[in-house]
């Protein structure tokens, strides 16, 4: 659906009268001068934009950015960021997610950060090799801290079907290293016939596939836990010149926010080597994530995130604006409790460095936005699960009772969040069908 740009009422028209329908607060101010924005960036040749603040981005996704919170996901960044001698490794570090939206998603959920880290070497193997050392420093550096735990790694694909740490693994899926494994450099994988096969982080490395490390972090002075997490788009630069992707696939710039307008040179000499066929390559992406998420693993939260992005970027411009909007809505904040209730069970397993009261001031404040939100029978039974589980992350021996009270915590919780934006979304036609399209083509 392609903005009319000469009938701005027409279209506020439609919008408002969606709204008023569905029960969704407006803001028709906001929502026009969103799509005047999004018309002049359509005829627009520059698509990089730089901001007052030092953030640089493509012009859409500086649409929803608001520098409010900066300073905070500077500091975060400082965390999770991999980083080199400058004369072997460049770096471009950015916001991406909800965090990149901040104008617009008022209740995030976890601190999402994109890096791009541009290796200079001889060969691909030493480029390989490099990556492999910088990823496992910096997970080193930040195992455990008074603002922050280490989770996993993601480096390198199964090479075969097999158990690792008593779970079934596919070949060809990611694989998760804990501290531990990247202290030791080598997992251990139990093959059908009961073999053991010894794989080695250097020789995962070689076939790195997708490169991401995670961490639970604290802010005192907000009494908040969030998780966090950099997916590392790593690049071999040759003597030549040549900037190849480590893993096959040079990701698009389309909803990242860069934190450092001095990575502006690097981020340009790499993304000059994106696919001419980027944007159609993204949305493509984006869609096979919302038939997931609207059929094998049902949240329509998740999936309204990514049809946003996928309506702004391939001109349903009403669409999105439209979906814009639902983000603001007050119950959109259980999304937020549904993501943190991860966040709470991953902060207090054993040997984390997380103080026990910022969990305790975590669990407070979702239960306080809970009794905000909800009234009746919703109120009590999703207060009574946090409750519940308040108690049982305070011992990290629960075992069985603790995972079982994070999955009914986490499910009477998605519930809401399903039916708040299943009903919103599927309530408007263009939506509804594109819905319904999304899960008839289903795999």
């Amino acid at each position: 659906m392609t903005l009319q740009t000469d009938q701005p009422d027409d279209d506020i028209a439609r919008i408002r009268e969606s709204a008023a329908r569905l029960g969704v607060q407006l803001d028709e101010e906001a929502a026009l001068q969103w799509l005047a924005a999004i018309a002049a960036d359509a005829a627009s040749d520059d698509h990089i934009v730089t901001h007052e603040s030092g953030t640089f981005g493509h012009r859409v996704s500086m649409l929803d950015f608001t520098p409010r919170d900066l300073e905070r996901f500077r500091r975060i960044g400082q965390v999770v960021e991999v980083t080199g001698p400058p004369e072997i490794a460049e770096s471009a570090l950015a916001l991406s997610g909800s965090a990149a939206q901040s104008k617009i998603q008022s209740f995030p959920g976890d601190c999402d950060y994109f890096q791009r880290l541009n290796i200079k070497a001889a060969t691909r193997e030493e480029a390989c090799r490099i990556m492999a050392d910088l990823m496992r420093a910096a997970a080193r550096r930040t195992y455990t801290g008074d603002a922050f735990q280490f989770l996993e790694g993601k480096l390198g694909s199964y090479p075969v079907d097999c158990e690792h740490n008593g779970a079934p693994r596919k070949h060809g899926s990611p694989i998760s290293w804990s501290a531990a494994e990247i202290e030791a450099e080598r997992i251990e994988l139990t093959l059908a016939d009961g073999s053991v096969q010894t794989l080695t982080w250097y020789e995962a490395a070689l076939d790195p596939g997708w490169c991401k490390l995670d961490w639970v972090v604290t802010d005192p002075q907000r009494k908040s836990l969030s998780n966090a997490s950099n997916v590392i788009d790593v690049t071999w630069e040759a003597p030549d010149g040549q900037i190849v992707p480590l893993d096959g696939y040079l990701d698009a710039y389309f909803q990242e926010v860069y934190l450092e307008a001095d990575d502006l040179p690097t981020f340009t000499k790499v993304v000059q080597h994106v696919s001419d066929d980027a944007l159609d390559e993204y949305v493509e992406r984006l869609e096979e994530e919302v038939r997931k998420y609207l059929t094998k693993q049902l949240n329509y939260g998740k999936a309204a995130k990514r049809m946003y992005n996928i309506f702004r970027l391939s001109g349903r411009h009403l669409d999105a604006a439209y979906v814009r909007e639902l983000f603001d809505e007050p119950a959109t904040i259980l999304y937020q409790v549904w993501s943190l209730i991860s966040t709470l069970d991953n902060a207090t397993q054993p040997g984390t460095s997380i103080p026990i009261d910022a969990v305790r001031d975590q669990a407070d404040a979702l239960m306080l936005q809970v009794i905000q939100m909800l009234d009746g029978d919703e109120e009590a039974e999703i207060v009574s699960a946090l409750l519940s589980l308040r108690r049982t992350l305070e011992d990290q021996s629960a075992g069985e009772r603790r995972t079982a009270d994070v999955e009914a915590a986490q499910n009477r919780v998605i519930n809401l969040v399903n039916t708040f934006f299943r009903d919103k979304l599927e309530g408007v036609p263009t939506i509804r069908d594109y819905i319904r399209s999304m899960q008839e083509a289903r795999a």
